[in-house]
């Protein structure tokens, strides 16, 4: 991978890994503010999944969306919440597309998934908190 070269495209990755973090905490918040942890848990059971793992789901999605946010291990925050974007896409398959269908579509977590993957191939660019040797590749 060439390494960033100007000031606009390390703005556009700061840009990208900011815009996920904060969509990744919104969420997270949504899950225990809204629907509450208890609710999202039946809900997940209703969908087949264990009812536990919105406890981590949660956890994990407000934990990345801070890493990703301070620029601190933001690649490696957009690698390890793709598990998480994948069980979105599995639960809204079936629902047909555009995310305003009934029970809302694939397309956004497919987008988010593929927006992780380009944040991760990127790097996190302005305003990181920890830019590793990786980023640098």
């Amino acid at each position: 991978m060439q390494k960033m070269v100007n000031g606009r495209q390390e703005l556009a990755a700061a840009l990208l890994r900011i815009s996920l973090g904060t969509m990744w905490i919104a969420h997270a918040l949504l899950k225990i503010m809204v629907f509450t942890l208890a609710g999202t848990a039946q809900f997940f059971a209703s969908q087949g999944l264990p009812g536990w793992l919105a406890y981590p789901v949660a956890a994990a999605e407000l934990a990345g969306g801070a890493a990703l946010l301070a620029g601190f291990h933001g690649r490696l925050a957009s690698l390890l919440l793709l598990p998480v974007l994948a069980g979105a896409l599995f639960v809204h398959a079936g629902n047909g597309w555009v995310f305003t269908a009934t029970g809302g579509g694939w397309e956004y977590p497919l987008f988010l998934m593929l927006m992780s993957l380009v944040h991760a191939m990127l790097g996190d660019g302005a305003f990181a908190a920890r830019r590793p040797a990786l980023a640098q590749a």
